[in-house]
């Protein structure tokens, strides 16, 4: 009997922390079995290719969320900053007949905004939420404003290979999701970066003490999620053959949902790699069995919303039951 305690006392902790590395793994398999078997053409090659191509660039920009939400904060001006990036980029191509220095401008102008949410929340002390609500505003309208409203079509075709083309059977877009996903992975878990943005988000204070300088390693996270989500924007425009201002609209609510499925915790101090990829299929593949089921795009809404919800919840009970 004496022993008994605490071998129990062990053992939920441990099962806690296979859950959080292994749970939503095999939630999707699962899910992921039960669909190719109900829903026609599912599993196809072809059906497969498109899956993986409609969450690349939630994948892409996911990569960086993360990291913001590892150290506590979050940002909503993600959508904003990937449609004014296309917009940037078809200008600048259209007027220059340069591809290198539209892309290079537009992932520019995302690091700038990236910044600036960085500088504002981490310097001037300003909240997290309406720092972003009002950067999201302010860019989106600039994206409006440059390109009057319209979608700006370009004219240099050799850009369009950024979101058209493919190296063995594998569209390009695919293929820099999963370079996003290696090389954030690696410095989330194996970086000294990575676990100043965990520490941060784990215990502000703690990592101010312990020699941490906050305040920069926020601006930084916040600067690489405004050029990551810039040049997510580029990909877009190539994918889309135009820059686009109404594009991507709501496109943060699917990150943060993608993130916080994966395990990433609203409140900071937890993130896994594996788990964002997780929670980004599992959010496409979703979406994907309702258009192959011709669900209403309304009741898409409703889904998506839930889920989200359902997100937030799971992240509030894995708190309480490791407290």
């Amino acid at each position: 009997m004496a022993t008994a305690a605490p071998s129990q006392s062990t053992a939920r902790p441990r099962l806690l922390d296979l859950w959080d590395k292994l749970g939503m793994v095999v939630v999707f398999m699962v899910m992921f079995a039960v669909l190719s078997v109900c829903v026609p053409n599912f599993f196809s090659l072809v059906n497969m290719k498109g899956l993986a191509l409609s969450v690349a660039t939630v994948g892409i920009i996911a990569c960086t969320m993360m990291f913001c939400l590892a150290a506590g904060d979050f940002d909503l001006s993600i959508g904003s900053v990937v449609a004014m990036a296309g917009v940037l980029a078809a200008i600048i191509i259209n007027k220059t007949g340069s591809v290198a220095l539209g892309i290079s401008v537009a992932v520019l102008a995302g690091g700038l905004v990236g910044f600036i949410n960085g500088f504002v929340i981490a310097r001037l002390g300003i909240n997290a939420l309406i720092t972003t609500l009002a950067t999201m505003q302010i860019v989106r309208g600039a994206a409006y404003i440059v390109s009057n409203g319209k979608a700006v079509g370009i004219s240099e075709e050799k850009f369009f290979q950024l979101g058209i083309s493919d190296f063995g059977g594998i569209p390009t877009p695919v293929l820099i999701m999963v370079f996003c996903f290696v090389v954030f992975g690696l410095m989330l878990h194996k970086s000294v970066f990575g676990r100043y943005a965990l520490a941060i988000g784990g215990n502000k204070l703690a990592a101010g003490f312990a020699g941490i300088s906050v305040p920069k390693t926020k601006i930084a996270i916040f600067t690489l999620q405004g050029l990551v989500a810039g040049f997510a924007g580029v990909i877009l425009a190539a994918r889309f053959t135009s820059g686009q201002p109404k594009t991507a609209e709501g496109f943060e609510l699917q990150v943060i949902s993608a993130c916080v499925l994966g395990g990433v915790s609203l409140t900071g101090g937890v993130a896994n790699i594996v788990g964002v990829v997780v929670g980004v299929f599992i959010m496409g593949t979703v979406n994907n069995a309702m258009n192959l089921k011709n669900v209403d795009a309304f009741w898409q809404y409703v889904v998506s919303g839930g889920i989200l919800l359902a997100a937030v919840l799971f992240d509030r009970m894995k708190q309480q039951v490791r407290r």
